[in-house]
Formats: structure tokens, C-alpha cells, sequence
């Protein structure tokens, strides 16, 4: 996989595990000329069927995040980690060429369309989904099942339970970021302050001792640098934890910001932590 693929590819969920969150993996531009054109169906061959939006799998973390799908589906009332919330179609036609299944123009597409339908299925809204563990990942066909005239994208919702884990997920996925009950599962807590070296960022159905607050938005454009995104959010932070304190003189709170890294990667937001 080239490196821009697997950019795209992470960006949404493997953060999750490391110092902060990412809202999901945006769109790249396609490059302006075609790669190498992939085989044209074979006519002998079958394509493989197309997945259905709804369908669970039980895959692994490195399953999750393989870029084709592997795995039949499950029944969704047992033990699943990803269910699919969208399937699409390719254009993987660049300039009337024929352009490979694993192709830095077809990664950048489903790249962007997986990440804009989510929050449609799971309900809620951007913010409900940067507070929450669920993050967007998705699946093209093999180059096999590509030359045999498969044509699908499939958009599967994970649940991140740590480092290198997936939340087994329990029944139907969609609404529950609707709900503040359905959602609480699925919400963003840690296993410290976000400045511990302990900390481990936790779904909140998990032992836990603080919580994701709010998101709080920090504009667009070049990065302002540390300093300056920093004392954008603290404020707006400290008076959100404020809010939520049983004593209003006497608490505790941590503001997450992104790094300049993150930024260029789209997210232009932080997050405000208080004690659980």
C-alpha cells in the first residue's frame, strides 16, 4: 500500500489510540494522471457480490484496517466488531483509462465518501462523533475481485476499546449516537488526565476515572502554532468543566489540542477533559 493510501487509511482510527482524536479520514485530490490501468474484467470469471449496508462482521483490529474485505458476515444480534453503514460504487475511470482497484485516485475517493455518510447513520452530530469511540473504516475489492468486475466500496462503523482493540459491538449500530443512552457505551473516556503518562483514551462502558467533555472548535487555516491553540481552547474549557462540577471554586479539567500534524491531517478541533 503507498504511503498516501495508508495516510488516509489511519488517520481516523489508529489515532485513537495514540495522543488524540481524530474526527475521521478526509478526501485527498486524485493525481492528475491515471496509474497503471487495471485488467479489464475477466470474462470467465464471476465478480464477487456486492456488501450489504447493515451487514456485521467479526474482524480483528488488523482486519479493520486491512484496505480490502475480508470475512463473511455475521449475525448482527452476536459477537461482531464492524458493521457496514454504506456501500458505494467506484469511479475508476480517470481520463476514459481504467485506473487498479489499489490506485491512489480509487483510495482517495472512498476515502472521502466513507467519512461524509457516518454521522447519517449513526445519528447524532460531528461533535457526538468526536466524543464517542466509533470511528468510519472501509473496504475495496480485491485486485482479484476487481479484474472480475467487482466495482464496490463498502463503509463499515469500528468501535476503538484501546490500543490495538475493537469494541465488540452489540446488535444494530444505527441511531445510537442519536441517543444519549445508546450513545453513553460508546463514549470517549480515560483511564487518567489526558497529561498522564497513564493515560489510555477508553470507551466510557469501560473503567474509567475522566471524561471527553466537549469539542471545542479552533477555525481553519495554517497551524497557529502550540502556543496559540492552546490558550484558543483553555478558557472555553475551564468554564465547561466548571459547569459540570459539583464545586464550581474547586476542580479539575484538561484541554487536548491537536498538533501541527493533526492539523494538517483535518482536525482543527480539541477536546475539553474533566474528572468522571
Amino acid at each position: 500500500m503507498g504511503a498516501n493510501k495508508l495516510k488516509l487509511r489511519l488517520c481516523g482510527a489508529l489515532a485513537l489510540a495514540g495522543s488524540m482524536a481524530l474526527a475521521g479520514c478526509g478526501g485527498g485530490e486524485p493525481e492528475s494522471k491515471p496509474s497503471k490501468s487495471a485488467a479489464p474484467p475477466s470474462a470467465s470469471a464471476s465478480p464477487a457480490p456486492s456488501p450489504k449496508e447493515g451487514a456485521c462482521y467479526n474482524l480483528s483490529y488488523d482486519e479493520a484496517l486491512a484496505p480490502t474485505a475480508g470475512g463473511d458476515a455475521v449475525n448482527c444480534k452476536g459477537k461482531h466488531t464492524t458493521q457496514t453503514y454504506a456501500v458505494g460504487r467506484l469511479k475508476n475511470v480517470v481520463d476514459g483509462h481504467l485506473v487498479a482497484v489499489d490506485s491512489d485516485q480509487v483510495a482517495a475517493q472512498v476515502a472521502a465518501a466513507c467519512p461524509k455518510k457516518v454521522t447519517r447513520y449513526l445519528g447524532g452530530n460531528t461533535d457526538d462523533l468526536r466524543l464517542s469511540m466509533l470511528r468510519p473504516v472501509w473496504f475495496t475489492p480485491t485486485i482479484k475481485e476487481s479484474e472480475a468486475g467487482a466495482n464496490w466500496f463498502r463503509c463499515d462503523v469500528i468501535g476503538i476499546a484501546g490500543p490495538k482493540a475493537l469494541m465488540t459491538l452489540k446488535g444494530n449500530m444505527k441511531g445510537v449516537l442519536g441517543d444519549s443512552k445508546s450513545a453513553e457505551p460508546f463514549r470517549m473516556c480515560g483511564t487518567a488526565s489526558p497529561k498522564s503518562d497513564s493515560f489510555k483514551r477508553v470507551p466510557c462502558s469501560l473503567k474509567h476515572s475522566w471524561r471527553a467533555l466537549s469539542v471545542i472548535d479552533l477555525g481553519s487555516g495554517k497551524y497557529p502554532g502550540e502556543s496559540k491553540v492552546n490558550s484558543a481552547g483553555a478558557e472555553d474549557c475551564k468554564a465547561a468543566a466548571a459547569e459540570v462540577a459539583d464545586d464550581p471554586l474547586k476542580y479539575e479539567w484538561s484541554w487536548e489540542f491537536p498538533s501541527s500534524e493533526q492539523w494538517e491531517n483535518g482536525q482543527n478541533y480539541g477536546i475539553c477533559w474533566a474528572p468522571a
